[in-house]
């Protein structure tokens, strides 16, 4: 039995476009120039609080909170269009299943909010996947190695049994700094020349490949 555990953002779902989208508003709400694109999808799978602080380039604490509020505000109404619905990578529903049918443990480690994951998991019916769901407003923003310790404690596995999947420098580095085992995706905010030099151990181009990777 092995742990793998997931981020969200870029790795299982596709909503690079909501999230540059609603972090360009929320500066231009607070009458800031809004960040590039490119610098926005940079700053994907921090925490909140970290990733407005990095796009912003000072320490402003009430700033920072106003443009987090305008953020979420803009998601949500983003998010309550009729119609709206973010998309899976082409064999991530597939994968989860594969590993969960194959008895295989399935966790979580993401820099959304609670309830933002459980709108994830409800909007896509995967709730009955993972054991272990670990968030950034109950851990330290990635690459903490926080998030990964805590879904390897509740699920009882060792950091030699676990994997971490994420197209993020931020998750490589936290599953190296837990001791699992890195592994990146093409197809996510961070090139994979970056995950490479980062430390991940493998790059997968298809879901397809995971299972594969699994049982070499």
């Amino acid at each position: 039995m092995r742990l793998v555990v997931f981020d969200i953002d870029g790795t299982l779902v596709d909503s690079q476009a909501n999230i540059v989208a609603c972090m360009r508003e929320a500066f231009l709400w607070n009458g800031l120039p809004p960040p590039e694109p490119a610098a926005i999808r940079r700053i994907v799978g921090l925490a909140m609080p970290e990733a407005v602080r990095t796009l912003l380039g000072r320490e402003d604490a009430a700033l920072i909170e106003r443009i987090i509020d305008h953020y979420r505000e803009a998601f949500r109404a983003r998010v309550s269009r009729p119609g709206f619905r973010e998309t899976l990578f082409p064999g991530a529903r597939e994968v989860l299943k594969t590993l969960d049918e194959a008895g295989h443990l399935l966790g979580i480690a993401t820099g959304k909010s609670l309830a933002g994951v459980r709108r994830f998991l409800r909007d896509f019916g995967l709730e009955r996947h993972f054991v272990t769901i670990q968030t950034a407003d109950r851990h330290p923003s990635k690459p903490h190695p926080a998030m990964v310790l805590a879904a390897m404690a509740e699920a009882g596995v060792a950091p030699e049994h676990t994997l971490v999947v994420g197209d993020t420098v931020y998750d490589v580095k936290m599953a190296r700094a837990a001791r699992a085992l890195p592994v990146g995706v093409s197809w996510g905010n961070h090139p994979p020349t970056e995950l490479a030099r980062a430390g991940a151990a493998h790059i997968l181009t298809d879901f397809a490949q995971l299972p594969e990777l699994m049982a070499a």
